[in-house]
């Protein structure tokens, strides 16, 4: 019997015991790709259930099916953070959608800003992204992420008890240490668009109560390269790091 260290994250309910069909892509990936066969094992997690040992019971070309075992790791949830950033080209998208599963965002949301490059996006392909990310780097929740809405929209009903980061590269340089906001509770941070927030998004987000503008250094970051700097700073400070 072959071990195998594949993750796989399953749309199914899970327990000792279970049974775990296949869809034909998953099916295709385990035995077309990875080669696996009856017998042998991997891990699968479904985002709420935590991670468990499973065993490939039946082969299928269209399908197959799976035995969960023994629980081997529980639901690990992250912090109450959000991650709101503006989309931007589709790779870099896609990278900043993976990153904020790796570094435990709790919800993603793509907004639309006055200067947003993109006016769509492919929101199943956007959480493909981020079940892969899920997969890969050994989490056993897996981050939701929203259909693309009007940052006005957005604001407009924000919850009161939500604390808001808003990374303004208006302030490139200035001090804002982020450790010293001091508030444990729910949290979300704001990335602008690679053209940056106009004159009425900023003034409108700095009159907002409960917002903290920050700045993520001395120099004006790519959009992408700030979710990363900006989550790594929140996490290092306030989250589970």
């Amino acid at each position: 019997m072959a071990t195998s260290i594949i993750r796989l994250y399953v749309d199914h309910p899970l327990g000792p015991g279970q049974s775990v069909p296949l869809s034909g892509d998953q099916a295709h990936y385990l035995f077309g790709v990875m080669r696996l066969s009856a017998g042998d094992t991997l891990a699968v997690f479904n985002g709420c259930d935590g991670e468990y040992r499973a065993q490939v019971a039946a082969v299928d070309k269209r399908g197959g099916t799976l035995m969960a075992g023994e629980q081997t790791r529980p639901l690990q949830v992250p912090p109450d953070l959000w991650l709101l950033f503006a989309p931007i080209k589709k790779a870099r998208t896609d990278f900043i959608v993976e990153k904020a599963a790796e570094m435990g965002a709790a919800r993603i949301l793509p907004v639309q800003t006055q200067f947003t490059n993109s006016g769509r996006i492919r929101r199943d392909r956007l959480q493909a992204h981020a079940i892969e990310a899920a997969e890969q780097c050994g989490g056993t929740f897996v981050p939701h992420v929203t259909e693309l809405q009007k940052l006005d929209t957005l604001m407009r009903d924000w919850p009161a008890d939500r604390r808001l980061v808003f990374c303004d590269e208006a302030t490139a340089g200035a001090r804002a240490p982020l450790r010293d906001a001091g508030h444990r509770g729910p949290w979300a941070i704001l990335i602008g668009p690679e053209g940056g927030f106009s004159d009425v998004e900023r003034s409108r987000l700095t009159r907002l109560p409960n917002v903290t503008r920050i700045s993520l250094g001395p120099r004006i970051l790519r959009a992408d390269t700030a979710a990363v700097a900006a989550l790594t700073l929140w996490q290092s400070s306030l989250g589970d790091w």
